[in-house]
């Protein structure tokens, strides 16, 4: 499976080379709370939303004194804002008490924060310090699924088996290029299956023809 896993970051990686993230934001704490939006929702519709929100609390101590209304009114266009508005206001206070306003660099740490799980903590790990981190959402998880990389029925156990067989050093190009790949041809619904690069290698593909 480690041979099989290189060989389709290989052919991705040709197919994808400008797969990253596609959230904006200036600055780690900006990448956390666009990561904790992103939940069940688009970047482009978190990206909508996060300038008005970023122009008017940049950081951590300016979001943890924000007036929860606020936060809900400025977020409104992302699902679940009324949680995710709790959330961001306690992580900031969190931020301001414990860290001096700056995010953890821990993966143990960032699980601490309200509205942070394994893939929001895998993602700042690996976008916000470059270091070995492998998110995995619903692309993520359907994709390596189909290909047969994986068999499983819930992501935590895709993120672990997904590590056990990809190189650490390429856990997070691995999350970027399974997040494209799953956006624009292995759709939930309607995969296009006659555009992919990846028939040969695809267990799900192989089972359909």
């Amino acid at each position: 499976m480690f041979r099989q896993a290189e060989t389709v970051l290989n052919i991705l990686d040709k197919e994808y080379p400008d797969a990253g993230t596609q959230l904006h934001y200036n600055d780690l704490f900006q990448l956390l709370v666009a990561v904790v939006l992103s939940a069940q929702c688009t970047d482009k519709q978190v990206n909508r939303v996060t300038p008005a929100l970023f122009a008017r609390y940049p950081d951590a101590s300016s979001m943890a004194q924000a007036k929860l209304n606020d936060l809900e009114d400025l977020i409104k266009g992302v699902g679940l804002y009324h949680s995710k508005a709790r959330h961001l206001k306690h992580t900031a206070q969190i931020l301001v008490s414990q860290y001096e306003g700056q995010v953890p660099d821990t993966f143990e740490q960032l699980l601490e924060l309200p509205g942070v799980g394994r893939k929001t903590a895998n993602v700042i790990i690996a976008v916000g310090f470059d270091g070995h981190g492998l998110g995995v959402d619903t692309h993520v998880h359907r994709v390596a699924n189909r290909l047969g990389l994986v068999n499983t029925k819930d992501r935590n156990r895709t993120e672990k088996e997904l590590k056990a067989i990809i190189d650490p050093e390429r856990w997070n190009r691995a999350h970027h290029l399974l997040i494209w790949h799953g956006r624009q041809v292995c759709k939930a619904r309607r995969p296009n299956c006659a555009a992919c690069v990846l028939q040969e290698l695809c267990q799900y593909y192989q089972q359909m023809n």
